[in-house]
């Protein structure tokens, strides 16, 4: 896995900028969907890339932050889409129903500064997008703090890998590790997704009457 993981890096930096730059802005804004997925060693490989004279910062900070604040406001509609059924315990079982309860608690109790901070609550940040819909946060407001949040990070995450710069291959291993255990979980939440899925749609047969015949209910 961790040679995949290094063939990735490798995939994205002998891209053309143009798809590098289309690259990072996919993975910022699916990070959002798929919160297991890499996205924040991405944009600082994306800094690094800075570094290195093949990107832009200013063009990376714009498209991270974009697809951050995009990818947010998809939960957030989410959120406000399914709000009567989501705690149902047989629906949306890929939802941590737990940290959604608390992530909706501190909404309610902080408001939009939650939002603002929402990319640096690692572990509830996923969670905190379904609940601002919940809520019923404004809009645009929720979209203008979100989009500060995306821009903050974008930023430190951007000089950060512009600051490591030669000192990379240092820091690469452990990295690629770490992505490296993260695209497994990201597999196997997709498998324990495809397998639920096909069970709850699959009918549940009828019981037969003695007579094998089916009984009418």
């Amino acid at each position: 896995m961790i040679e995949i993981v290094q063939d990735f890096f490798g995939w994205v930096a002998g891209l053309p900028p143009t798809l590098a730059y289309a690259t990072i802005f996919v993975v910022a804004y699916s990070e959002n969907l798929v919160p297991p997925l890499p996205g924040d060693v991405l944009v600082v490989f994306g800094g690094y890339l800075v570094w290195a004279g093949r990107l832009d910062p200013v063009a990376i900070v714009a498209l991270v932050t974009i697809a951050g604040t995009l990818g947010y406001m998809t939960m957030y509609m989410f959120g406000r889409r399914i709000e009567g059924v989501i705690m149902n315990p047989g629906r949306y079982k890929w939802i941590p129903k737990q940290r959604l309860k608390r992530a909706l608690g501190w909404v309610s109790k902080y408001g939009y500064t939650v939002v603002l901070a929402n990319r640096f609550l690692s572990g509830i940040r996923y969670v905190i997008t379904i609940a601002s819909g919940m809520a019923h946060l404004r809009f645009w407001r929720t979209t203008l703090y979100c989009g500060i949040s995306a821009l903050v990070w974008a930023v430190l995450m951007v000089l950060f890998g512009y600051w490591l710069g030669q000192n990379w291959e240092a820091i690469r291993s452990p990295l690629q590790r770490y992505s490296a255990v993260v695209v497994l979980l990201v597999l196997a939440i997709i498998i324990i997704h495809i397998i639920r899925y096909r069970r709850d749609r699959d009918p549940k047969p009828e019981p037969e009457a003695p007579d094998g015949r089916f009984t009418d209910h």
